[in-house]
């Protein structure tokens, strides 16, 4: 068993360890993004095992959140705005075979008894505004055939058509500490926290449409947002708000334990 200070100093070698091995990977540039942040998880992975006896759940959670952390750092410093998702050329579009997926026990779908459907952005910004539909299209766009990677091993090909993030964030101006934003949904509870920097990525967009057609509710109808940049369940569908914030605020699916960074 070991005592707190032990622990401690298992905690920071194992740190250090993984540090030097992230430098010289980085410095070599022999490896792919994917493969680079699966070697970090592999390498402080491994240390947990070496280390660990019968801690009990908190000690493995502590390690957990200490690797997640490894890996942000890594995914942050191989996340670039130059890097451009192709859509896996010569690969044939998912189209209706793309799976859909929601939280909620049908398909959501937005009431329009009780009025017509707005996206609301704001929070840390100086113009606040809430936008339809129609406004939404009005905004500079990107159509793009992108590969979608869902955090199960599987991924599929697709066009989609939306406004740009960055030209959603010019209407609003964010304040200078906004350093996140939050997608909310209106599939019950759902919502995603985002860095900023990829959600300013040039292919993230707040999606509408699907093979030139706009979005049915299986897909997220009226609007999605979408980047080849984040995993899939990172990526709210059935959006009602985008907002601005100076700290992340989780997700649905990382507060019960998968990466809140979610980078492909």
């Amino acid at each position: 068993m070991k005592t707190p200070a032990e622990r401690a100093r298992f905690e920071r070698r194992a740190a250090a360890l993984l540090d030097r091995v992230v430098d010289d990977l980085r410095s070599s540039g022999r490896l792919e993004r994917r493969d680079f942040v699966r070697l970090g998880s592999l390498a402080l992975g491994s240390a947990l095992l070496a280390g660990c006896n019968s801690q009990g759940p908190k000690w493995a959670d502590r390690w957990l959140k200490s690797a997640e952390k490894q890996n942000e750092r890594v995914e942050r410093w191989l996340f670039s705005h130059d890097k451009i998702n192709q859509g896996a050329p010569g690969a044939y579009l998912a189209g209706d075979k793309f799976p859909s997926y929601f939280i909620s026990p049908t398909v959501p779908m937005w009431d329009y008894t009780k009025g017509p459907w707005f996206l609301e952005i704001g929070g840390a910004v100086k113009k606040p505004v809430k936008v339809s539909l129609m406004d939404l299209i009005a905004v500079k766009s990107r159509r793009q055939r992108i590969e979608h990677f869902c955090v199960e091993g599987w991924s599929a090909v697709e066009i989609l058509t939306g406004a740009l993030m960055s030209e959603v964030a010019r209407l609003v101006e964010p304040t200078s500490d906004a350093n996140y934003v939050d997608f909310v949904s209106f599939d019950k509870n759902y919502h995603e926290s985002w860095d900023i920097e990829s959600a300013l990525h040039p292919q993230t967009i707040v999606a509408y449409a699907k093979e030139d057609n706009l979005l049915s509710p299986a897909y997220g109808a009226p609007a999605r947002i979408h980047s080849p940049v984040k995993l899939g369940y990172k990526n709210t569908k059935y959006l009602t708000k985008i907002m601005f914030m100076p700290e992340r605020n989780g997700g649905y699916w990382s507060d019960i334990g998968y990466e809140w960074y979610g980078g492909t």
